[in-house]
């Protein structure tokens, strides 16, 4: 399929400080565009709107005939599904994968072609292809993440050797990688303000309506997995049982049964990033429950700017990138056990307290955006283009 025809994108990255970027970006995803809008939904959506983006997913395994690519459009961009033969071997599947992206790309010049890679293991049918751009957005430790790949480190060190520039999603894995690459910078998680903020006007509605309560709600959303801990929810749970404690989001990686299934805990599963501030603004407290382990070393979780954004009090454990700044600033309360947590959620907080923490939020979150990001992520693509062509020039 030929990349799509888009003249007002064309004017826009040819008027622009841009233009020197390549028209297209194929984005190498492990994560699915509709599962959780997370980091790479939120650049690829405004990248869109200058490039031609193609996003594609990990395979799935479900024909009786050939492999093949299916386009589903999604506002600005087309997500990309491969779809392969049922039960096909793993070394098939990447010998799969290949051919299909070499007819992708067959008859398309490189030079206008970015590849944008979140998983180091799309290097298994793409390597052999030379676009103008590589970028590494390193947004995770995926290698320490439950059923990782044994060959992942081996394909980061490949694809950290390739990638022209590379970004970290957090400060923390910026510092574990700095020495592998010349060329990284750090962007921490961002927010769409606006969107985040509503859930302080849903608030005020709600109370003026008086459809506010006088019962504690402590909330979550996010992805359910190996990395949550699931004995801190049940010891809050059992504490307080007079608490309401909503968690929201898909249950992956693990048995959704070892789950605490206890009356004041509900799990009403997914929500659409749209929903998400109707849910904040019922919240007391908004929780970010992580293990302090090998999976959890590296994050930066999206959602501490976000709940700060709509104005809900917050409590995480210890993770590094929360502590620094968000801790420090004294913009978020951490805390180990679940005797901690109740604590600090039991902690009142003054209507000029809260108000005088509001500012300080504002003001700290006031330069963070996904707008921001996407800005200064160019502006150094811009100039590793232009920096090798000067090189180039030199010699």
């Amino acid at each position: 399929m030929q990349a799509l025809s888009n003249t007002d994108k064309e004017n826009s990255i040819t008027s622009s400080f841009y233009k020197h970027l390549p028209g297209n970006i194929i984005c190498f995803s492990h994560l699915r565009w509709d599962f959780v809008f997370q980091r790479p939904q939120h650049l690829m959506t405004r990248l869109s709107k200058q490039f031609n983006i193609f996003f594609i997913e990990e395979p799935v395994l479900d024909t009786d005939g050939d492999a093949y690519y299916v386009y589903h459009q999604r506002d600005d961009l087309q997500v990309v599904v491969p779809h392969l033969p049922k039960a096909t071997h793993a070394k098939d599947v990447t010998r799969q994968l290949k051919a299909l992206l070499d007819d992708f790309m067959s008859g398309k010049s490189f030079n206008n072609y970015t590849f944008w890679y979140y998983t180091p293991m799309a290097l298994e049918f793409s390597r052999k292809h030379q676009p103008d751009l590589t970028v590494y957005d390193c947004m995770d430790e995926l290698s320490a993440f439950k059923y990782a790949p044994q060959s992942l480190k081996e394909l980061e060190k490949e694809l950290l050797k390739k990638a022209d520039i590379v970004f970290t999603g957090g400060q923390s894995l910026y510092e574990a990688k700095r020495d592998q690459h010349s060329n990284i910078h750090p962007f921490p998680s961002s927010i769409d303000k606006k969107h985040f903020q509503s859930a302080r006007d849903i608030r005020m509605k709600l109370k003026a309506q008086g459809k506010s309560d006088n019962t504690v709600k402590l909330g979550f959303y996010g992805v359910i997995d190996e990395r949550f801990d699931i004995e801190l929810i049940k010891g809050i749970a059992d504490a307080r049982p007079n608490w309401q404690i909503i968690l929201l989001g898909p249950v992956v990686k693990i048995d959704a049964a070892q789950l605490p299934a206890n009356k004041n805990i509900h799990y009403p599963g997914a929500k659409t990033y749209q929903q998400l501030p109707a849910y904040l603004a019922e919240w007391d407290v908004a929780l970010i429950p992580f293990l302090l382990n090998e999976s959890t070393k590296f994050i930066s979780p999206t959602k501490t700017p976000e709940y700060l954004a709509a104005g809900v009090p917050v409590i995480s454990t210890a993770i590094r990138d929360v502590v620094n700044p968000y801790g420090k600033n004294k913009l978020v309360k951490i805390a180990a056990t679940a005797k901690e947590f109740i604590t600090e959620a039991e902690k009142p907080m003054q209507a000029l307290e809260k108000e005088n923490w509001l500012v300080h939020v504002d003001e700290f979150l006031s330069q963070n955006s996904w707008d921001n990001t996407c800005s200064r992520m160019l502006n150094l693509m811009s100039k590793t283009i232009a920096g090798r062509s000067l090189s180039s020039i030199a010699q």
